[in-house]
């Protein structure tokens, strides 16, 4: 019997195969097509033939967990326990998982915002949880007279995904002092706090669970060096939390990892010294205004985008038809590849929107906007 038995193929893998068989430009995968850093290159070179191939301790290389907590200080005045408060897991997806089904049992209900990631919802299942999901507005904004309704006496847990994939919306202080609101009310409920978008904003600064002093004692963080360093393949990520949490938390990571690979955490680790993440958003933003520059003048409508390297649309103006079959015909009548919106519903939401990755070379954005224009 299957854990998952409603779980087919991806939208990304089927959009993504769309696209190579019509030689479509894919803006549907999140991943960047430009080349890393030569800094991140020449180190990776110098390291290769060093004596770094073996497991390194199950936590994390302690190199590179100091560094992540001398960063963790810097950026959000947090002093964080290498010892006790950290973990390096294979990219955000597998911390997700274990943070999951560390806390969750039989018949526990989490919360899951909609449109979401679509990694939550199989972690939940295969704990044996339930996932309640809760719509965002219409603007992609929490609704938080949604969220206290959802919230019952089997409620465990909710997802905090900020900045947010698939959308690019950010919270504000005000969602937070909300959020803080409803929890004040139900101390044992567990957040998780998917950050790993946390450098790439553009219309304010983000908003840190870890600067949360009435929520961090609670919250689990989960962030990514594939997207702040462009190094996605590489699958390194990391959890901050409170003691308590990470003991046990630790337990289930032994057993389903047991440690990261060793190579790209030395590398992170010394590369760490010399990047500076402030100019990650900077590049971003230029690549968020280029490419809406480029299209605002076509028939797409374009969404807020706060931060992360998504950029929503809507295509109101040009078809009727479902989200679904419009990306198909996107790729297969116009070469470029999105993804449609509503796949990241339970119920299939469907408002018209697609969503493009311009994590792209300019030359990439350029040649996609130019298809887009003539529709």
């Amino acid at each position: 019997m299957s854990k998952l038995p409603n779980i087919t193929t991806s939208i990304f893998s089927v959009m993504s195969q769309l696209a190579n068989e019509h030689g479509a430009i894919n803006l549907s995968q999140g991943f960047p097509n430009f080349p890393e850093d030569k800094r991140l290159i020449e180190i990776s070179q110098r390291l290769i033939n060093g004596n770094i191939h073996q497991y390194t301790p199950m936590a994390g290389l302690p190199s590179l967990l100091e560094k992540i907590a001398h960063q963790t200080l810097k950026q959000y005045g947090r002093k964080v326990s290498t010892s006790t408060e950290m973990l390096i897991t294979a990219g955000a997806t597998q911390g997700v998982f274990t943070m999951i089904n560390t806390f969750i049992s039989s018949n526990d209900e989490v919360i899951i915002l909609d449109p979401s990631y679509d990694s939550y919802e199989p972690s939940v299942l295969v704990a044996g949880g339930k996932p309640i999901r809760v719509s965002l507005n219409e603007d992609y904004t929490p609704n938080f007279n949604r969220i206290e309704d959802a919230i019952s006496a089997k409620t465990k847990m909710i997802v905090i995904n900020n900045p947010h994939n698939p959308t690019g919306r950010i919270w504000t202080e005000k969602d937070f002092e909300s959020l803080e609101n409803i929890l004040e009310k139900h101390p044992k409920i567990l957040i998780l706090g998917d950050e790993v978008y946390e450098y790439i904003t553009f219309s304010q600064p983000h908003i840190s669970f870890n600067t949360r002093e009435k929520l961090k004692n609670r919250t689990v963080i989960a962030s990514s060096f594939g997207k702040s360093l462009h190094v996605t393949g590489w699958k390194v990520g990391y959890l901050i939390a409170p003691e308590n949490l990470m003991y046990e938390m630790k337990k289930v990571h032994q057993f389903l990892v047991f440690s990261v690979n060793s190579f790209s955490q030395h590398v992170i680790a010394e590369y760490l010294d010399v990047v500076d993440f402030s100019e990650v958003s900077k590049m971003y933003l230029q690549k968020r205004n280029l490419f809406q520059n480029l299209i605002k003048d076509s028939k797409f409508e374009l969404m807020p985008c706060d931060g992360t390297y998504f950029q929503v649309v809507n295509y109101n103006a040009i078809s009727s038809k479902n989200d679904v079959d419009f990306a198909k015909e996107l790729i297969t009548k116009h070469g470029v590849a999105a993804i449609p919106i509503s796949v990241f519903y339970n119920d299939n939401t469907d408002r018209s929107m697609l969503r493009f990755c311009f994590a792209k070379t300019d030359e990439t954005l350029i040649a996609a906007a130019e298809k887009l224009r003539k529709i």
